[in-house]
C-alpha cells in the first residue's frame, strides 16, 4: 500500500459519516418541502380558506422517522377534533358574553398546557393541539360567532389535510423506517446486558461501578418505552409484538433489580468480614456466568442462551446445597440462604427476559402473554404551575385585548397559546423561548421578502414553488442540527405564518406587520411568563419533589394492591430516577445521592414486594404474620420520611420480625435483605443510621 493511500485512510470514516448525516439531513429536508408544498396545492384546489394552516400543520408534524409522524399526526388529529368541539361548544354557550368566553377558553388553554407537562412522547403534543384549535376556532370569530361552525370545518379540514399529506410523504417517499432504530436499541440493550453479567458473575462490583450500570439500564428501559410507543404507529408487525414488548422491558427491568440486590448483598458481607459466605455466594452464583459464556459468535443468541439458563436454573438448587452445608451457624445460614434465594430468582428472571427476547427474534407470536404496562411517575404540582401560568398569561392578554380593541390581539393570543403548551415541559423554558424566537423572527423576515419582493411578480402555483422554496428550506435543514434546538422548527412556523397563503391571496403590507408585531408580542409574552412565574421542569425544587416521590414508591409497594404492583413499581421508579437525573449534572455529588437512592429504593421496594407475595400464599404463624406487617410499615415510614428515629423503629421492627417467622421460612430471607438494605452504610440510609451501629455495620 502506498503511502499516499495510507495517509488518507483516516479521513475516510469522518467524510463518510459527515456525508451520510448531510444525505439524511437533506433528504428530509427535500420531503418536507414537497410534502408542505403538495399540502399548500391541495388546500388551494379543494378551495380551503388557509392554506398556510395545512403547511404549518405539515412543518409542525414532520420528522426523519416515519413512525414519529405517524404517532404524532395520530395525537394531533385527536387534539385537533377535542378542540374543534369544544371552541363550538364556548362560542354556543357564551356567543355575547365576551368576559365569561375569555376566562372559559383561558381555563381550558391552562389545562391543555398542565396536561402537556404529564405526558411524553407526543401524548403532550395532543394536548397543546386540544388548546391551540380551540383558540383558532373561536379568536377569528369572536365578533362574529355566527362563523364559528365553518371555521371549525375549515381548520379541522386544513390540519387533517395536512396530517394526511405529512403521512403519506413519510411513509411512501424514501421512508427511514422507527421500527429499525428500535430493533437495533434492543439489541444493543439486550447484549450490554448480558456482557456486564457475565462479566460480573467473578466478584463483587464496586459502588460506584454499580451506580453507572443502574443508570445505564434506566435509560435503557425509558429508551426502549419511548420507541415501542411511536413504533406502534408505523408498523402492524410491530403493534401485533408491541405486549411481547412491554414485556421484554418489564423482565430486563426486573431481571437487573435481582442482579444489584445480589451485588447489594455480596458487598455488604465482604465490608462485615463475612468473607466466607460472600465467597459462597460467588461460587454459587458463577453457574449463571458460565451459561452466558457461550462462543463468540452465539453469546448474544437468545434462544441458545434461553436453553442454557434454563439448565442452569434447574441445577442450582443442588449446586447451591453444597455450598450451605459449610455453614452450621444460623446467623451465616440466614446471610446465605437470602444471597442462595436472589441467585435463583436472578436466574429464573434472566432465563425469563432471554426467552423474550428469542420469541421476538424468531417471530414466534403464538399464544398469549401477561399483559403488563410501562408506568410514568408525574409530578401533580408542576402541572398545576403550568397550568396556573398559562392561565394568568391568556387572561392578561384577553384583558388587554378586551381594553384597547386591538386589532391584531387575536394573532398576539394565538401565538402565546401555542408556545406556552410546547415550552411548558421544556427543563429551560426561557431558553427554549429565546432560540425559538431568533428563528420566528428571521422567518418572518424571509417572509416578508418572500411576500413583497419575490411573489408579486409570480404567476402559478410553480412560481409560487420557486420564489419560496430558497427561503423556506432553511427551516427544516435548521431542524436536523441538534446544536440548533427549536432555532429551525421556529424559522419555518415564523416564514408559514406571516407568508399566510390564502385563497386568494392578499398583498397588504400593513397588514403584514400588524400582524408581524403581534405574533412577536404574542411569543415574548409566552416566553416573559416563565420569567415572571419560573417553570418547575428540571427545578432543585421538582427534583426534591422527584426524589420524595421515588422514596414513596416503597411505602407503594408496602400498601398497593399486589396484583401488576411489580411492574408497576419497576417502570415508575426507574421512570422517575430518568426524568430527575436528566436535569441533574453528569458525575456531581447530586447525581451521586440521586442514584445511591434509587438503587436503595429498587431493593428495598423489590424486597417489601415479595415478602408481600410470600406472606399472601404462605401459612404462617399469627405472630410471624403480624411482625412482618409491622415490619413493612415500619419500613415505608421511613422511606415516605426519613429521620433516625424512624430508621431505629425500622430496624427494630424488622429484627423482631425476622425473630417471629420460624427457621426455613423464604420470609425470612425477604426480612433479611430487608435489614441488610437498612444498615447498608454506603446507602442513603446511612445518615440515619446511629454512629454505634454504623461502625458494627462497617
Amino acid at each position: 500500500m502506498s503511502a499516499t493511500t495510507t495517509a488518507k485512510l483516516p479521513r475516510w470514516p469522518w467524510l463518510r459519516a459527515f456525508l451520510a448525516e448531510e444525505s439524511r439531513a437533506w433528504l428530509f429536508v427535500a420531503k418536507s418541502l414537497l410534502a408542505m408544498y403538495v399540502a399548500a396545492w391541495l388546500a388551494m384546489w379543494l378551495k380551503l380558506e388557509q392554506p398556510s394552516t395545512t403547511m404549518i400543520t405539515v412543518a409542525v408534524v414532520m420528522h426523519p422517522h416515519s413512525g414519529m409522524v405517524l404517532a404524532k399526526s395520530f395525537y394531533r388529529a385527536l387534539g385537533t377534533l377535542a378542540g374543534s368541539l369544544f371552541g363550538l361548544a364556548l362560542i354556543a354557550l357564551f356567543p355575547q358574553q365576551r368576559e365569561l368566553f375569555f376566562l372559559v377558553l383561558s381555563a381550558w388553554l391552562a389545562l391543555c398546557a398542565g396536561g402537556a407537562t404529564l405526558y411524553r412522547n407526543f401524548m403532550a403534543y395532543g394536548f397543546v393541539l386540544a388548546g391551540y384549535t380551540a383558540a383558532i376556532v373561536t379568536l377569528p370569530t369572536v365578533g362574529n360567532p355566527l362563523n364559528s361552525f365553518d371555521s371549525a370545518v375549515m381548520r379541522v379540514s386544513e390540519v387533517l389535510l395536512g396530517i394526511l399529506v405529512a403521512a403519506v410523504f413519510s411513509d411512501l417517499l424514501l421512508p427511514q423506517r422507527l421500527r429499525v432504530v428500535l430493533r437495533q436499541s434492543a439489541r444493543t440493550q439486550f447484549a450490554r446486558f448480558i456482557d456486564f453479567v457475565r462479566e460480573s458473575t467473578g466478584g463483587a462490583l464496586p459502588r460506584a461501578r454499580m451506580e453507572q450500570a443502574h443508570l445505564e439500564f434506566v435509560r435503557a428501559a425509558v429508551h426502549l418505552e419511548d420507541l415501542r410507543a411511536s413504533v406502534i404507529f408505523e408498523d402492524p408487525e410491530v403493534r401485533m409484538r408491541s405486549a411481547r414488548m412491554r414485556l421484554l422491558n418489564q423482565r430486563y427491568m426486573a431481571a437487573a433489580t435481582s442482579f444489584q440486590s445480589l451485588h447489594h448483598l455480596i458487598n455488604r458481607l465482604q465490608r462485615r468480614g463475612r468473607d466466607a459466605v460472600a465467597q459462597a455466594l460467588i461460587g454459587a452464583y458463577r453457574p449463571i456466568g458460565e451459561a452466558l459464556s457461550l462462543p463468540l459468535a452465539e453469546q448474544h443468541d437468545p434462544a441458545l442462551l434461553t436453553r442454557h439458563l434454563r439448565v442452569c436454573a434447574e441445577r442450582l438448587p443442588a449446586h447451591v446445597a453444597t455450598f450451605r452445608a459449610r455453614f452450621d451457624e444460623p446467623a451465616a445460614r440466614l446471610e446465605f440462604d437470602t444471597g442462595a434465594a436472589l441467585v435463583q430468582r436472578f436466574a429464573d428472571e434472566l432465563a425469563d427476559f432471554t426467552a423474550v427476547e428469542a420469541s421476538l427474534r424468531a417471530g414466534n407470536l403464538r399464544g398469549s402473554v401477561e399483559r403488563v404496562h410501562f408506568r410514568r411517575g408525574n409530578d401533580l404540582a408542576g402541572a398545576a404551575v403550568a397550568t396556573l401560568r398559562t392561565f394568568l398569561t391568556m387572561l392578561v392578554l384577553a384583558a388587554f385585548w378586551l381594553a384597547s380593541g386591538w386589532a391584531f390581539g387575536g394573532s398576539a393570543m394565538l401565538l402565546a397559546t401555542i408556545f406556552a403548551g410546547l415550552l411548558a415541559a421544556s427543563p429551560n423554558p426561557i431558553a427554549a423561548a429565546t432560540r425559538t424566537f431568533y428563528g420566528y423572527a428571521g422567518g418572518m423576515a424571509a417572509g416578508f421578502v418572500a411576500v413583497f419582493v419575490l411573489l408579486p411578480g409570480s404567476e402559478g402555483f410553480a412560481m409560487l414553488v420557486c420564489a419560496t422554496a430558497g427561503l423556506l428550506l432553511i427551516g427544516p435543514y435548521l431542524a436536523t442540527r441538534d446544536a440548533l434546538p427549536g432555532v429551525g422548527a421556529g424559522y419555518t412556523l415564523g416564514f408559514v405564518y406571516i407568508l399566510a397563503l390564502k385563497n386568494p391571496m392578499v398583498y397588504d403590507p400593513t397588514h403584514f406587520l400588524n400582524d408581524a408585531i403581534a405574533q412577536v408580542a404574542g411569543l415574548g409574552l409566552s416566553g416573559a411568563a416563565f420569567m415572571v412565574m419560573p417553570g418547575v421542569t428540571g427545578t432543585q425544587w421538582q427534583r426534591r419533589r422527584q426524589l420524595r416521590l421515588l422514596r414513596e414508591q416503597v411505602t407503594l409497594a408496602a400498601s398497593a394492591p399486589l396484583p401488576g404492583l411489580m411492574w408497576r413499581f419497576e417502570s415508575v421508579s426507574r421512570d422517575l430516577l430518568q426524568q430527575v437525573v436528566a436535569h441533574t449534572r453528569p458525575d456531581s455529588e447530586e447525581s451521586h445521592h440521586l442514584l445511591a437512592w434509587s438503587l436503595a429504593v429498587q431493593e428495598s421496594g423489590r424486597a417489601v414486594i415479595e415478602l408481600r407475595q410470600e406472606l399472601s400464599g404462605t401459612d404462617l404463624p399469627a405472630t410471624a404474620r403480624e411482625a412482618s406487617r409491622a415490619a413493612l410499615e415500619a419500613v415505608a415510614d421511613l422511606y415516605r420520611a426519613p429521620t433516625p428515629p424512624r430508621w431505629q423503629v425500622a430496624d427494630a421492627a424488622v429484627l423482631a420480625a425476622i425473630h417471629a417467622v420460624p427457621r426455613g421460612a423464604t420470609a425470612r430471607s425477604h426480612l433479611y435483605q430487608l435489614r441488610s438494605a437498612l444498615r447498608d452504610e454506603e446507602s442513603p440510609l446511612g445518615a440515619y443510621m446511629p454512629l454505634p451501629e454504623a461502625a458494627h455495620a462497617a
